[in-house]
């Protein structure tokens, strides 16, 4: 008699004030196919309804009494092995979040089951080939040439090739079905199904060697030294916009994939995607493999097999493509690495850049952030040492830095102009068109107008669900909330007196108006989250402004850092001010890294650049700092602040919000948290509890949040305090309805 097998397993349905390993028999029947890293049923809570989870471990032991036992296996193999098993764990005590959810975010949509018995499937593709001997069908191809003719035309294809795709044969021969069919019949032919991966289209360039300049290659080799070695290690690429980082990470992959090891390159946004993937593949061809939200599910689904099944040496991706499944990972890249989209929003609430630490360490493997404005906590850790700092201090073309004009927008308004383009801009954008260069406008709102308000009574339209404003969006004539989606129709006139709707900022959608009313026959691409879709994405809309088809590229962020065009030699910033008067500590340096980042794409080439600046507050030292890319006069001003007020990088910001439909209980609940915390923690040193305080936007679709904060040093006792206080809260009944959830270092 068989030993009782014990698995382990995370289970989906378990929230995370119950998550643990819960323990399952294996029934004989799944003995073979029960393995650590594959998916399962299993029967879970009272109602033993049924629950899908991952297997954790599996070991001999004995059946107590009561003990469920495991209803299926949803994979025909593992889907993780001992590795990714070690990481989810890890995420899920790092980041706050259930086992399962680590492993949802480690796996591509495409893996899910409908049912949980049958999986969605890969494509297939059927192939044909001969059953016969080639001797035979050739005299079967002549004996069918006169009754037969497309049955004689499929043999005689089929003797030039071991198999041949059936659709390939049909667009061929022009047979149909049914002609195929009476060759199986005659067993002359036959049938097999092959797996297709459905691959994202990429349009190839030449390839020329890389030819790094001499302040190049000493950075390389800088870098090379630590990649070299046997121990995990982590690099700042500090260097100027346009300095080449892009030619050194090549050189680096190079050199990691001689040593027969993997590598993986992190972009912030989808848009530097199809750029960095073009350019990857020319160059290491097959090798690469490309991973996004932007892919269809099957093609994301297909590259996470082709990864896993060792085919790839190389993924370029956003944030959750850190989770690649590579094994002997020697590199890995994060390129614009100050950017707040490598973190995380919903659970796991992790940072790509923490992630990309543990994999390092884990496989010894060399992590190099790059940036032209790194973050702030990365340049403290690179000056204390942590990371190697590595610096380009000039552009790979020699080229100077673009030219900066900063335009005072009061001016504008004295002399009677209230709109978004400025007198200096629009005289420098008619000079870049009568040369017939190309020019790149930022300003990190979409829609027409921030708010409309009625001009007499000043009555303002805001969102019932959302404590904001709606946002007028001219393409379709509605009122818009970006937080939880509600539209309505922008009425003629003040609901409350009847009055004269004014409609105040400028979005977006607006600077496009007026761009067309001031450039009228002048061709323009606007790229916002309104106009890239899966029907129109990133890749198209960049492909028409690199081929000139438009001179005028206006833009969210998604156009304001690691584009590289050669006939920009313009760039504008509509308007500096919008992301540098915020409550967030971290809002002046998002405003310089924009600012700098999109001023960077202007003189990429062999022409000089320019770039405007459009502000009200001409003086503030984050906008001429900006002007003048200096990025170490900002942070020695920045990390002084930073001191001053003790957040990160000095000390760790821990967060736990509360959330609800009925704000007393919500805020209740938080204060309870608050003293729970405070009295878990009142023997650690250098501690601040804070709170409860309401969040920047205290509720979002109808849901009112308060936050607690702690200002400490990120430590495994103030997690376990932490997630030992969520634990506890979930199990009191007077918090109903109160969800909980902690972050570390939110965005």
């Amino acid at each position: 008699m068989q030993t009782p097998l014990i698995a382990t397993v995370a289970v989906s349905a378990a929230t995370y004030a119950i998550d643990k390993p819960y323990s399952y028999r294996v029934p004989d029947s799944l003995r073979e196919s029960a393995l650590p890293g594959a998916r399962v049923a299993v029967p879970f809570g009272r109602g033993n309804k049924s629950s899908e989870g991952v297997i954790l471990s599996v070991a001999e032991g004995e059946v107590k009494r009561g003990l469920k036992s495991i209803e299926n296996v949803l994979d025909n193999a593992p889907l993780l092995d001992a590795a990714q098993l070690k990481l989810a764990l890890w995420v899920s005590s790092r980041f706050f979040c259930t086992v399962f959810d680590a492993v949802r975010a480690m796996l591509p949509a495409g893996v899910w089951y409908r049912d949980g018995k049958s999986p969605k499937r890969g494509k297939t593709e059927k192939y044909a080939s001969l059953a016969i001997d080639a001797a035979e069908a050739a005299l079967l191809a002549t004996q069918k040439k006169a009754r037969a003719p497309k049955q004689a035309a499929i043999l005689e294809l089929l003797l030039t090739a071991d198999e041949i795709a059936v659709a390939e044969i049909v667009y061929a021969t022009g047979a149909t079905t049914s002609v195929l069919a009476a060759l199986i019949k005659l067993c002359a032919i036959e049938f097999t199904e092959r797996e297709v991966f459905r691959r994202p289209t990429v349009s190839l360039e030449e390839t020329v060697p890389i030819e790094l300049t001499a302040e190049q290659n000493s950075a390389f080799s800088r870098l090379n030294a630590e990649l070299i070695t046997d121990e995990a290690r982590a690099a700042l690429l500090y260097g100027v916009t346009g300095s080449g980082k892009t030619s050194i990470y090549i050189r680096l992959i190079e050199e990691t994939l001689a040593k027969s090891r993997t590598a993986i390159v992190l972009v912030p946004e989808i848009a530097l995607t199809p750029q960095l993937m073009r350019i990857f593949v020319s160059r290491f061809g097959d090798d690469v493999a490309v991973l996004h939200s932007a892919l269809s599910g099957g093609e994301r689904y297909d590259e996470w097999k082709r990864i896993k099944n060792g085919s790839v040496k190389v993924v370029i991706g956003t944030r959750s493509a850190i989770f690649a499944p590579l094994n002997d990972i020697g590199l890995i890249v994060i390129d614009e690495e100050q950017e707040h989209t490598y973190k995380s929003e919903n659970a796991p609430r992790y940072h790509a850049r923490d992630v990309a630490k543990y994999r390092c360490a884990q496989c010894k493997a060399l992590l190099v952030l790059g940036s032209a404005t790194p973050s702030i906590e990365s340049m403290y850790r690179a000056k204390r040492g942590d990371y190697a700092l590595v610096r380009l201090d000039n552009r790979y073309n020699a080229q100077a830095l673009p030219r900066v004009i900063i335009a005072d927008l009061r001016e504008e308004l004295r002399g009677g102009n209230a709109g978004a383009i400025g007198a200096v801009l629009e005289g420098e954008i008619r000079a870049n068109l009568a040369r017939g260069e190309q020019s790149i406008l930022f300003i990190n709102r979409r829609g027409a107008s921030q708010i409309v308000t009625c001009g007499e009574c000043g009555y303002t339209f805001s969102c019932e669900n959302c404590d904001v404003s709606l946002t007028y969006h001219s393409a379709n004539g509605r009122l818009m909330c970006h937080y939880c989606g509600a539209s309505h129709e922008t009425p003629t006139e003040c609901p409350d007196c009847g009055g004269r709707l004014k409609y105040v900022g400028a979005g977006t959608q607006k600077v496009e108006a007026e761009l067309h009313e001031k450039f009228p026959d002048t061709p323009i691409i606007r790229m916002d989250a309104d106009t890239v879709s899966a029907t129109n994405p990133h890749a198209r809309l960049l492909g028409e402004f690199r081929e000139k088809r438009a001179a005028i590229l206006l833009g969210t962020q998604m156009v304001a850092k690691g584009l590289d065009f050669e006939n920009v030699t313009l760039v504008g910033v509509v308007l500096a001010d919008l992301s540098l008067y915020v409550s967030d500590y971290r809002a002046h340096e998002r405003t310089f890294s924009l600012i700098t980042q999109v001023i960077g794409r202007s003189g990429r080439g062999e022409k000089s650049g320019r770039a405007v600046i459009q502000t009200m507050t001409p003086k503030n030292a984050v906008i001429t700092l900006a002007a003048r890319q200096d990025f170490d006069a900002f942070y020695e001003q920045e990390i002084v602040a930073r001191q001053g007020a003790g957040v990160p990088p000095v000390r760790d910001l821990l967060t736990v919000t509360a959330s609800g439909l009925e704000e007393a209980a919500v805020l209740r609940g938080c204060a309870t948290i608050r003293d729970s915390l405070a009295g878990y923690l009142k023997n650690e040193a250098e501690i601040s509890v804070l709170g409860p305080a309401p969040m920047p936007i205290p509720r979002v679709n109808n849901r009112y949040r308060y936050r607690v904060t702690l200002l400490c040093a990120n430590t495994k006792a103030v997690r376990d305090a932490i997630a030992h206080t969520i634990r506890e809260f979930a199990k009191d009944n007077q918090n109903r309805g109160v969800a909980v959830h902690a972050d570390v270092d939110p965005f």
